[in-house]
């Protein structure tokens, strides 16, 4: 695994080997799995995101019932024609709201890189390949890129909502699915770590204050914002939009942070939108419901 873009970036230039490939090739040896297999397995996890997009049902709710047919009123509001942002990015936030909602209704999702934040990538790339008729080998290599910069956050940061809050789940999609699509539209290893590090930086800092301690509340809605940002990061880096920041000193910098957060913004169920009056109700209300049954 990767645990810098530094790295990844100066293996580019000297083993002119797509990034894909250098991402597959250094799992590989990681793991001792042949090529193909990993191939295969990719394709898997492809396949289960289309899968998750075709199966959603917007009748279906949480056990809660506080989310489940985001995506349908979402899908319904896009159909008529009134949205702001237009067919495209309107598309990506049912998309990401769509397979949110699966995970919340317990359905299969593929975590990527977590359940919470599930709805991130492939919102994105489900998206533009059907937007530019990409084929399925290009949007698996792409993944092979998602997973190679989740790789790398891991690896100098973490993942884990608890360890660092949503900075580290949907921050971390968001950075995933930006230099994924920079990847698709062309973008050197350098573009695609520049993407990335746009994308986390708009996130740094997002406190994970899962409402009764369920991820439904706010994490369903923070998977439209992850998708959105990711998408306008590729965009200002194709522009040739630079970050400032390298995109290792993000990552670190977003480790620091988690470091920093209060535990009650740490996916305790106790801080930040979690603590607050509304959402006291709603656990104590759910904790009730439980007890009856």
């Amino acid at each position: 695994m990767y645990d810098s873009f530094a790295r990844l970036c100066a293996d580019e230039k000297e083993q002119n080997l797509a990034l894909w490939e250098l991402i597959r090739a250094e799992d590989c040896a990681e793991n001792g799995e042949e090529p193909s297999d990993s191939w295969l397995e990719m394709k898997h996890m492809y396949d289960a995101m289309k899968e998750e997009d075709r199966d959603y049902d917007p009748r279906r709710l949480s056990n809660s019932g506080l989310v489940g047919d985001e995506a349908g009123r979402m899908h319904t509001y896009r159909m008529a024609g009134e949205t702001i942002c237009g067919p495209f990015m309107s598309l990506v936030m049912e998309r990401a709201l769509k397979i949110a909602d699966s995970n919340a209704c317990m359905r299969r999702i593929v975590a990527s890189p977590t359940a919470g934040s599930c709805g991130v990538v492939p919102a994105v790339l489900l998206s533009i390949q059907d937007a530019r008729h990409i084929p399925d080998e290009r949007m698996i290599q792409a993944l092979y890129v998602a997973g190679g910069i989740g790789g790398i956050i891991a690896s100098r940061a973490t993942l884990a909502g608890a360890e660092g809050g949503c900075q580290a789940e949907v921050g971390a999609a968001s950075a995933m699915a930006a230099g994924a699509l920079v990847s698709l539209l062309g973008g050197s290893a350098q573009q695609t770590a520049n993407a990335a590090a746009l994308a986390l930086k708009n996130l740094l800092g997002l406190a994970c204050d899962p409402v009764a301690g369920l991820v439904e509340v706010p994490c369903v809605k923070r998977n439209v914002v992850g998708a959105v940002n990711a998408i306008s990061a590729a965009d200002m880096t194709m522009a040739g939009i630079a970050s400032r920041i390298p995109p290792d000193e993000v990552i670190d910098a977003m480790r620091t942070i988690g470091k920093r957060m209060d535990p009650g913004i740490r996916e305790t169920g106790t801080g930040g939108l979690a603590g607050t009056p509304t959402a006291v109700r709603i656990r104590e209300q759910i904790r009730a419901a439980k007890q009856e049954k």
